[in-house]
């Protein structure tokens, strides 16, 4: 992508207690100067920032709290909206794109993360098997459902498709309530298939969806 960062610039971070997956949105608030500072440049500069699972510590910078500590894969994280409705706070909407892992990270004096990270290949596109369709077309039936209750915000984006493996298993691990590190290790798989594997044993162990073709 033209707008990325160069490989010797480092990424800024976002630690969250939350995993983004590739085309998924994530609204957030931001507070705290290490983040308003760093969103408002990268929203000027039109440059993503990286978003990255905490695997200790907080969202928010507590006083006396655990060192924070970040998962290696993360995801890139371009903003799609932003609002300032008042000195000191931005409400913005981003989008995720490519997968990074985190080669080396520091944390500068003023609290933020920057990292060196090596960009991951994007999810080649395979087709949802016939025997997982079941999970692919559940999933599609409850986004009309959700379009269906709330018609002025569709869930699934323009883009939904329903027939490739990775974004079936990507808004589906989004939707699921699971662990941080489940969603984290679903995160870091580079096969498409497995994930979506994966995905509908969870669905399967929740009881959800069926195992109709």
């Amino acid at each position: 992508m033209s707008n990325d960062p160069p490989p010797d610039e480092p990424l800024p971070l976002f630690p969250l207690g939350t995993v983004l997956f590739p085309g998924g949105l994530l609204p957030l608030q931001v507070f705290e100067v290490r983040y308003l500072n760093m969103i408002g440049r990268c929203h000027k500069m039109d440059q993503p920032f990286g978003v990255v699972a905490l695997a200790q510590g907080h969202e928010v910078r507590q006083a006396g709290a655990a060192e924070e500590r970040l998962h290696e894969v993360g995801t890139l994280a371009r903003i799609t909206r932003l609002e300032q409705p008042q000195a000191g706070l931005m409400l913005i909407e981003c989008r995720g794109a490519q997968r990074f892992r985190i080669e080396r990270s520091s944390r500068l004096k003023h609290g933020l993360w920057v990292a060196d990270i090596r960009l991951l290949p994007d999810d080649p596109a395979v087709q949802v098997p016939d025997d997982l369709r079941h999970v692919a077309e559940t999933l599609r039936q409850f986004h009309q459902r959700l379009r269906e209750r709330t018609p002025i915000a569709p869930p699934a984006p323009d883009n939904a498709d329903y027939s490739d493996c990775a974004w079936v298993a990507n808004r589906w691990c989004e939707l699921l309530p699971l662990p941080l590190m489940t969603r984290q290790r679903l995160l870091a798989l580079d096969n498409p298939l497995l994930r979506l594997e994966l995905v509908a044993d969870l669905l399967a162990r929740a009881s959800i969806g069926s195992g109709a073709a």
